[in-house]
């Protein structure tokens, strides 16, 4: 992937990565704030040797520096725990004190340090400096050889333990600092992850690849698409209206030198909107002042005749089987001059009823007396019945779902129709989002909207 995707899967999965983050953060900042604070007090020792002369106080400098790594391990060793945990104000066990202790060196020099850690600040400042003069006389006992009184290296304490003052841990700002960069780190590859295994259709690049046609509309998604599907009830210059306007237009280059056309709209399943869009699509075409007939081939779960409220008991198959003539079962919609067929009463063999020559006839008869006539057919990939009317018609217009539809389903979808030599003119994009990383325009790809300003006035019409 290239730097431009994981920019558009960040856009995309920011709520994701955003949560991740969230989680890290919260988990960090309570597992803190659960945890005892602990208080570390300091005492730092000096270690030197008695010389007569410079030559000597350079060989007993290396000697101390050599000494002070030796000391700083006795530190924590339970010999000097011992002899504290005998003061009655520490108390507790040579085992326990000495996990309380820690040493460390400085580099280079003949200083070392001895830290106790404890939840009371004062324990340990009190920790600290007994240890530290402890092991001031546990040095002088150690180091003193037999039948001399001096010792030759001596442990001396330069900085007693001061009263701590802040907790040394948990550390809140820096656990919850972490957790955020690992919780974003979490987050982008969940994110990247979820991309990967995500096969389904989100952008006009990928439909058209996989189709190898062009997306001729994008209709971006709209809450209230589910009560009111018709464009009909919206303002005109409503986003769903400007998105089926630029489909239309698009349309409109396709065969430009046919004086006739009949396109078929489909889509790989059920549930992506072809019926919706080949409804919508009929209304804007004949709101140009198209002749159009929208017919309804989708013979077995017809809805057409309810989002349009026509009578459905007389249509598609009532003219197959010859029960009434085509004009007579032809109805009017709106305003606008579209003409609607139903699908009629639900047949048991579909698939036969449209692959008749009664089917090509009323086909034939269709595209003499109208612009465009529009089939909205069953989804290609459950049933034939859709590549059955595509290798009838002059083309086949595929709906795609963002995010529902996957890649191969499309591709699937586009080797059926490939198999009859059915072609297809190109695809819309459906329910795209209007915000985030997929986010689209009517169209291709631009936010922008244009619309009257509000309190504008309008010039009279009539």
């Amino acid at each position: 992937m290239e730097l431009r995707d994981y920019i558009r899967i960040l856009r995309r999965r920011w709520q994701l990565i955003t949560a991740s983050m969230l989680v890290a953060v919260a988990a960090a900042a309570g597992l803190s704030l659960l945890q005892t604070p602990q208080y570390a007090a300091t005492a730092e020792l000096f270690v030197s040797t008695t010389a007569s002369d410079d030559a000597a106080a350079y060989q007993g400098g290396l000697f101390s520096q050599a000494r002070v790594t030796s000391y700083a391990d006795l530190i924590t060793g339970e010999e000097i725990a011992s002899r504290v945990v005998e003061d009655p104000e520490i108390g507790g066990t040579a085992q326990d004190l000495s996990e309380l202790l820690t040493s460390t060196v400085v580099p280079e020099t003949v200083l070392f340090n001895i830290t106790a850690t404890d939840p009371d600040p004062g324990r340990a400042q009190l920790i600290a400096n007994a240890v530290a003069e402890e092991f001031t006389t546990y040095v002088d006992q150690l180091e003193t050889p037999a039948g001399r009184r001096n010792p030759p290296v001596k442990a001396s304490v330069t900085d007693p333990a001061d009263l701590p003052t802040s907790p040394v841990s948990p550390q809140v700002l820096r656990n919850v600092g972490l957790a955020a960069v690992l919780g974003l780190l979490l987050g982008i590859g969940l994110a990247v992850l979820r991309e990967t295994l995500d096969t389904s259709v989100k952008n006009v690049g990928e439909v058209e690849e996989i189709l190898g046609a062009s997306v001729l509309g994008t209709v971006r998604f709209d809450a209230g698409a589910q009560k009111r599907p018709l464009i009909t009830p919206l303002d005109s210059h409503h986003q769903r209206v400007e998105s089926f306007r630029v489909l239309r237009t698009n349309l409109q280059f396709v065969d430009v030198d046919s004086p006739s056309r009949v396109y078929v709209v489909s889509s790989s399943l059920p549930e992506e909107g072809k019926t919706t869009t080949a409804a919508n699509l009929a209304i804007i075409l004949a709101q140009a002042g198209l002749r159009v007939c929208l017919v309804e081939t989708d013979l077995r779960r017809p809805k057409i005749s309810d989002y349009l409220r026509v009578e459905s008991a007389v249509g598609l198959t009532t003219v197959l089987i010859g029960r009434i003539d085509l004009a007579d079962a032809v109805q009017h919609y709106g305003d606008d001059g579209l003409h609607v067929l139903t699908s009629g009463a639900t047949p048991p063999n579909p698939a036969e009823l449209l692959q008749s020559r009664g089917m090509s006839d009323v086909v034939t008869r269709l595209r003499r007396h109208y612009d465009i006539v529009l089939l909205d057919a069953p989804p290609l990939l459950p049933v034939t019945d859709a590549a059955l009317l595509g290798a009838q018609a002059d083309g086949v217009l595929v709906v795609v779902r963002h995010g529902s539809t996957s890649r191969d389903q499309l591709r699937e979808a586009g080797d059926r129709l490939s198999a009859v030599g059915a072609r297809v003119i190109g695809a819309v994009l459906n329910r795209a989002p209007t915000r985030g990383g997929d986010a689209y325009g009517y169209g291709y790809g631009y936010g922008y909207g244009y619309r009257p300003e509000p309190g504008r006035r309008r010039v009279p019409t009539g």
